[in-house]
């Protein structure tokens, strides 16, 4: 009888330990991907009483959504890029060296691109998870209904100096996104972005663009000042950027 009992104990204290072995590595999936504080399920057990009584809360992650970086060098060279995100990566294409914090690659004149692994890509692709959120100042801006996003993201876009190759991949990735809203509120983000993802490029561009949007959709239409666009001009080794987030 003791030796069943002990058995039975054994099996349970097993099946416990592997059960919070499981959660916790699950929840650091999660924290890894989303930067958000422990859900009470993957609280241990012996403290989850606590937590029912005081819930910890729960921060909806910031996403930069697919931000891409264009190299276009005078010529064939090697060019270095690091990203020092102020929060997680997420998603990335090619892959996002951790120990350099960034991409270290062959680019040419064209935008075509030799990685470290020997493959050829278009452009450096990156998702990532903020860890605190940002104010976006929302009080410039655009307000264009969901079925004239289209023709408003290709006539401001190629204001600001993206070429049709560059404007139509920001079209194709985001327009299925907001083409349904009633209305869509669009702001350009400047500092709010580039401070939480500052590029270091070696060698040193002679001119960047880095265009990130803001977007909330609206059921209304609302009164905002027009936000001031400048073009971008090309000069010697560019850079372009393109990204952006839904509120």
């Amino acid at each position: 009888m003791k030796k069943i009992t002990i058995i039975f104990l054994l099996v349970t204290v097993f099946v416990w330990v592997g059960l919070e072995v499981t959660n916790y590595l699950e929840y650091k999936h999660l924290k890894r991907n989303w930067d958000i504080p422990m859900p009470l399920k993957y609280q241990p057990l012996v403290v989850q009483g606590f937590y029912k009584i005081f819930p910890p809360a729960i921060k909806e992650p910031v996403r930069a959504m697919k931000p891409i970086i264009y190299l276009y060098p005078t010529s064939v060279g090697k060019v270095k890029v690091q990203l020092d995100y102020k929060g997680t990566i997420v998603a990335d294409y090619p892959s996002y060296d951790f120990k350099q914090k960034g991409w270290e690659v062959k680019a040419y004149p064209d935008g075509k691109i030799i990685n470290s692994d020997g493959k050829e890509y278009s452009y450096l692709f990156w998702e990532g998870s903020l860890s605190s959120p940002v104010n976006y100042d929302l009080s410039t801006g655009f307000v264009v209904k969901g079925e004239d996003t289209k023709e408003f993201l290709q006539n401001i876009l190629s204001k600001m100096g993206l070429t049709p190759r560059e404007y139509n991949e920001f079209i194709v990735y985001w327009y299925p996104r907001m083409k349904d809203n009633k209305y869509n509120l669009i702001h350009f983000a400047d500092k709010e972005y580039t401070e939480t993802a500052p590029l270091t490029i070696t060698p040193i561009p002679d001119s960047i663009l880095r265009v990130f949007m803001v977007y909330k959709p609206l059921e209304n239409p609302v009164e905002i000042k027009p936000q001031e666009i400048n073009s971008f001009a090309r000069k010697g080794f560019t850079v372009v950027e393109w990204g952006g987030t839904e509120l």
